[in-house]
């Protein structure tokens, strides 16, 4: 299992082993003291499972209270899967990294506290599931504008259609407006 630093370094690729034979594979998506040795020492509390069809846009989700550290990896399909550092004190505040994410290429993306995730479907079908370090609280949870133009995120819209979207997700904080973390990560 390796890791790999994205444009934002806390934000993490793991790829792991993948073991196959004429039967087919195997391959570990967690271990406590591999993730530890790449810097990731968290205990997960929640694994969440979500199904979307091609075109739909989830995100740009976050908790201002019970900050959520996120391991995600899709296991049907492909997405563009996107994290914003919403941390105050850190160089990368307002930035954003993205990644696409497949059951073909068996990344992980690591998410850690303090930024907010959203994903757009890229296949005409995609499952993934993710670990959580805190509890959902849904009184707490916060959405950015996905298109934000503070943001510029560069989403690879599919034969350039609007995303279909949530009610929630549609009415979006833009960035200037958003809630912000009080809190250090």
């Amino acid at each position: 299992m390796e890791s790999t630093p994205t444009s934002i370094p806390d934000v993490l690729l793991i790829k792991p082993d993948i073991f196959g034979d004429e039967r087919g594979f195997f391959l570990e998506v967690y271990h406590a003291k591999r993730f530890a040795a790449m810097g990731i020492d968290m205990q997960f509390v929640q694994d969440n499972h979500s199904g979307s069809q091609q075109g739909v846009l989830r995100g740009l989700h976050y908790q201002i209270r019970q900050a959520q550290g996120k391991l995600v990896r899709v296991i049907a399909g492909e997405i563009f899967d996107v994290a914003v550092d919403l941390r105050r004190q850190s160089t990368t505040f307002g930035k954003w990294t993205a990644q696409v994410l497949s059951s073909k290429n068996n990344l992980q993306m690591w998410i850690p506290a303090g930024f907010a995730h959203g994903f757009y479907v890229l296949s005409e079908w995609a499952e993934l599931v993710y670990k959580v370090t805190d509890f959902f609280a849904p009184e707490w949870e916060r959405t950015l504008l996905w298109n934000d133009a503070d943001l510029s995120i560069k989403w690879p819209l599919i034969k350039g259609q609007d995303p279909i979207l949530s009610v929630k997700d549609a009415k979006g904080t833009p960035f200037r407006k958003a809630e912000i973390y009080n809190g250090q990560f």
